[in-house]
């Protein structure tokens, strides 16, 4: 109950701001979530004991094809969210995000399927005193993804306009700190929206959609961050990654990828002393080395000035075993001109996170 009088106290500051405002385009939305955690890993099964609930809060701007990529999208809002979620157990604490995102509607815009990416605080971390049980967030500070598939209907009465549907909520460290289970949020929501202009904009059809591509580029990529293995107190450590990939332009907004990663990640250095002191029955002598080397192919898709990238990698060179011999990456990357670029990405073997990756690159 008391989400919902704070869902609706905020709607209404948010109406009465703007009612001197002039047209941005704009509109903000607000919506109730419930649910439950999803169980991806037993080890988590203590911590799951109640019906996660809160608010997401955002702010979005329309687009209506001024520029050509909006058109390719069928003109997609981008915004900015707030959420705060009780997680129902004293263990995990509270979270409070803060997320970019891009809506991308269907079926003549009452579909919306959104996107968001950001950075969540959680009030209660582990802590091997005070909070051992909380396997789940190892530090304060986390990763956080979510996705939001909602029917929707703007200003249904006035400004106003409602909204309901499926969100996924997922938070982790990426083992920047052990330890780090992480949790999966799968929730239903409800909202309403307010519209902070009297109408819309008119949309604009002039696309001459011309079949596009380019040449092979050459691309080099370096990559750094801290992680650390799932045995706590073992310390973070500074990576390094260099990689080297072609790419090939199918369309505008298409691309595949083929490359090699050269990964320097010394919490594995840790590890090996770890394990060949601690379990000989694994057979680890302590010489092995702790760099690996893989090969992948990928896939770019753009977005304006952003892109999203997903690779899929084998390690070629693997003298220590870690979570296996395949790799995932997936992230974004942002254009500056047509040759530099910044990328955060996620790299993980399966469910499982290893690293958050912060990148500059060059294509040539």
């Amino acid at each position: 109950m008391k989400f919902r009088l704070t869902s609706f106290i905020c709607l209404l500051g948010l109406v009465l701001f703007s009612q001197d405002k002039k047209g941005t385009d704009t509109y903000f939305d607000l919506n109730y979530f419930s649910g439950n955690i999803a169980l991806h890993n037993n080890d988590i099964l203590h911590l799951i004991n109640g019906h996660p609930e809160g608010v997401i809060l955002s702010w979005n701007k329309k687009t209506f094809g001024t520029e050509d990529w909006q058109q390719r999208y069928n003109y997609p809002d981008y915004g900015a969210s707030f959420i705060f979620q009780n997680l129902k157990n004293e263990v995990l604490g509270n979270n409070y995000g803060l997320y970019a995102h891009y809506n991308f509607y269907f079926f003549k815009r009452h579909l919306m399927l959104r996107v968001g990416q950001g950075i969540a605080y959680n009030t209660n971390p582990y802590d091997k005193e005070e909070n051992f049980k909380n396997i789940a967030f190892g530090s304060h500070f986390l990763s956080s993804t979510y996705v939001m598939l909602n029917y929707k209907k703007q200003r249904i009465f006035d400004r106003f306009g409602l909204e309901g549907g499926l969100s996924l909520i997922h938070y982790s460290n990426a083992n920047v700190k052990a330890p780090n289970t992480s949790i999966n949020t799968i929730t239903l929501n409800v909202g309403l929206t307010y519209d902070l202009d009297e109408e819309n904009s008119e949309y604009i059809d002039d696309l001459d959609d011309e079949k596009f591509t380019e040449r092979i580029k050459y691309n080099i990529a370096f990559r750094t961050g801290v992680n650390q293995s799932d045995i706590i107190g073992s310390g973070q450590f500074p990576f390094y990654i260099l990689s080297a990939y072609a790419d090939k332009r199918l369309s505008h907004v298409s691309a595949i990828q083929v490359g090699a990663d050269l990964f320097f990640s010394n919490f594995l250095k840790e590890l090996i002393y770890y394990q060949s002191v601690s379990f000989p029955e694994l057979n680890v002598s302590g010489d092995e080395d702790f760099k690996r080397v893989g090969l992948f192919v990928g896939h770019e898709l753009f977005i304006n000035k952003m892109s999203i990238e997903t690779q899929l990698g084998y390690y070629v060179y693997y003298p220590f075993d870690f979570e296996g011999r395949t790799y995932i990456r997936i992230g974004l990357k942002r254009y500056f001109g047509n040759k530099f670029f910044g990328a955060m990405t996620l790299k993980s073997h399966g469910a499982k996170a290893e690293a958050v990756e912060f990148g500059i690159g060059v294509r040539l």
